[in-house]
């Protein structure tokens, strides 16, 4: 009974905390920088586990603070949200190109396998929102450190 509840008042929070996305304008305006949004991503990825770690531990609690156990929720999708705009509207809208010419196979693998890799990081975002496993926070490092190789090369991505 005690999880239903719990389910209960953190889905009903979710749903009158959910905020509009404000990503990046679409404008080519030059000022954001493609490491930094790297950056954000990994920093949106811990507080995603952070706040992970605190559901879990307030929920197992004899005594739940349903209020604090309510904000940790929002945070967490609120920052796995973060990560998804940041992938979709500033890599794969803006920043991830397709090659001129399609039938240049290293040019179009090199492309789709950026694709694959942001749209991976989508997918465990997303499973890190719906839930607290950890593994999620994994994946999602480990996709953003192959991102970030796939991006910078590399020669970036060990000076990082």
């Amino acid at each position: 009974m005690k999880h239903l509840a719990l389910a209960s008042l953190a889905s009903t929070a979710l749903v009158l905390a959910a905020a509009p996305a404000s990503a990046h304008c679409q404008i080519p305006c030059g000022i954001f920088d493609d490491e930094l949004r790297v950056q954000l991503i990994e920093e949106h990825i811990t507080t995603v586990e952070k706040s992970m770690k605190q559901i879990v531990e307030l929920g197992a609690a004899e005594k739940v603070d349903y209020n604090q156990l309510v904000r940790w929720v929002t945070n967490k999708e609120a920052h796995a949200e973060e990560i998804q705009d940041i992938v979709t509207a500033y890599f794969m809208a803006q920043r991830i190109k397709p090659p001129a010419d399609l039938s240049d196979d290293p040019a179009t693998k090199e492309y789709l396998h950026r694709l694959a890799l942001l749209h991976a990081i989508q997918v465990h975002a997303m499973k890190a929102k719906q839930g607290t496993d950890l593994g999620e926070i994994a994946a999602l490092r480990k996709l953003v450190a192959d991102f970030r190789t796939a991006y910078f090369g590399e020669v970036a991505a060990h000076a990082h």
